[in-house]
């Protein structure tokens, strides 16, 4: 019996188990597939930001790395975000006169606010749908277990309507069974493994991001100084 004979064969309970695993296994390779290409965008648009926004900084030209971190060519990147929100909170400060009206600390700690706004901001982008890896993997082998148990009701309906326990009786319902557990182990394994992958991703940016913030609020403390 081939799948399509036998999805044509399940009650309406089994099919509808079927097409919500299908519907998880497409959303869950859907998001992995995103997040991963958008990881990798992050990844080698900030490799190219970083040194050449450093060398900005240490020539002083404030602006130019601001029109660097705005810049299209790194809208992908944690950590021009978040460079980005530190010197457009500091320049706000010197040009509209804030940075004379409070001291330095104070600058300091706008400017630190700023920064960790954003670093909150771009860490919540990053996890967009990865939570729904984790609600995926670990709920569809127990919807394929639901599909597993309709199918066993299914082989002792067999049994009671043919009035025996012969392979006849139950194979409709054994095989139906075994191929919702089946689909509900292949929807959740992938998942995990795009689950597992993305968080260790999100852990290194996390701490891509504190350290870029800490190395920019020292270079204020410098300039500052």
């Amino acid at each position: 019996m081939d799948l399509m004979a036998m999805y044509q064969s399940m009650g309406i309970v089994a099919k509808s188990v079927a097409v919500v695993l299908i519907i998880m296994s497409m959303w869950s390779i859907g998001v992995g597939i995103e997040r991963f290409f958008t990881y990798q965008q992050a990844r080698n648009q900030s490799k190219l930001f970083a040194p050449q926004v450093a060398k900005h900084l240490r020539d002083g030209r404030l602006k130019e790395a601001i029109a660097l971190s705005a810049s299209k060519d790194y809208r992908y990147s944690h950590l021009a975000k978040v460079v980005l929100a530190g010197l457009q909170e500091y320049q706000f400060q010197q040009e509209s006169g804030g940075g004379a009206a409070l001291n330095r600390e104070d600058v300091l700690d706008t400017v630190r606010r700023s920064i960790q706004r954003a670093s909150a901001l771009t860490a919540s982008d990053l996890k967009k749908g990865v939570s729904a890896l984790a609600t995926i993997g670990s709920t569809a082998p127990f919807v394929g277990l639901l599909g597993t148990v309709v199918g066993v009701i299914n082989a002792f309906t067999g049994i009671a309507t043919v009035g025996g326990a012969g392979i006849g009786a139950v194979s409709a319902g054994i095989s139906e069974a075994l191929v919702e557990t089946a689909l509900g182990l292949f929807v959740a394994i992938p998942a995990v493994w795009f689950y597992n992958y993305l968080t260790s991703r999100l852990e290194y940016f996390n701490v891509e991001m504190d350290n870029s913030s800490s190395e920019l609020v020292d270079y204020f403390i410098k300039k500052t100084a």
